[in-house]
């Protein structure tokens, strides 16, 4: 296992790689991480639909951590895990426009493979599952997203992502799969239990909502058949996403990247600088 201080080191190289890849690679495996991210969504909503209450909500919540095994163990780029590059760029081995960069180009493409995802499962009927139970818990999850204030928007994903990239950073100390896995699963199974928001996911959760509204079976089958009004992609892009996803950099790039820079780095820089190096 690798210790806190080797996977500060091993990140600073890992980072500074993702800064220097091509745009069409920051794109496309931005897309495939969106994509999943989005089908531990599609899982975790199916789940959680099997069963009414708490214990629904911990079996979705059990379900969803597949997702970032995936990112991490068959190879992607996802914006939340990202913000981390903060850390080599605090050691001058990566620079802020390159952070910044890569934070754009994954983004988009993680809100493309979301969608894509959303649309396939919505109109390829996979929400018809349980008499159309998974298509109204798709838009009751999507409704209440979209219904919360700014403030807690923004402290739910700062909340959410300090989680988020601890299971990135805990992964990077198992040296096997397993090892990578279970290290993965506890923190990213706590976020979604305790519903705190995760941006990406959030590209996904919304517009599959957005999706299934116009269906209306699943409409029937959500406890907000009677009034949608406030799902709009207008509410998704300012009252969740916005909010979210600056919570989010804070989240990762302050609570763990400079806090483990501040830890595990600088006085290493600070010795390098002393040496002349």
């Amino acid at each position: 296992m690798n210790s806190p201080k080797e996977i500060a080191q091993n990140y600073i190289a890992i980072g500074t790689a993702k800064t220097k890849l091509p745009v069409g690679k920051m794109l496309v495996l931005g897309i495939l991480a969106g994509m999943f991210i989005a089908v531990a969504g599609v899982a975790s909503t199916v789940a959680s639909a099997t069963l009414t209450g708490s214990v629904g909500k911990l079996l979705g919540a059990a379900v969803f951590p597949g997702g970032l095994a995936m990112v991490l163990l068959a190879g992607s780029e996802l914006f939340t895990g990202n913000t981390i590059i903060v850390l080599p760029v605090c050691c001058k081995q990566a620079t802020v426009g390159g952070m910044l960069k890569n934070w754009v180009f994954v983004y988009i493409g993680n809100f493309i493979g979301s969608l894509l995802i959303a649309a396939l499962v919505v109109f390829g009927g996979t929400f018809g599952l349980f008499e159309n139970a998974a298509g109204g818990a798709a838009i009751n999850t999507a409704v209440a997203k979209v219904a919360m204030t700014f403030d807690d928007a923004f402290i739910r994903g700062i909340l959410c992502n300090f989680l988020v990239c601890i299971a990135v950073w805990i992964s990077f100390a198992a040296k096997d799969i397993v090892g990578k896995i279970s290290g993965i699963f506890f923190p990213i199974m706590m976020f979604v239990l305790l519903g705190w928001e995760h941006s990406i996911a959030n590209m996904y959760y919304i517009s599959a909502g957005l999706f299934a509204a116009g269906n209306e079976a699943y409409l029937a089958a959500s406890k907000f058949a009677s009034d949608i009004s406030a799902l709009t992609w207008g509410s998704f892009f300012v009252k969740n996403l916005l909010p979210v996803t600056l919570g989010n950099i804070v989240g990762g790039s302050v609570l763990v990247g400079l806090g483990y820079w501040f830890i595990y780095a600088r006085d290493d820089m600070k010795a390098k600088a002393a040496a002349g190096k």
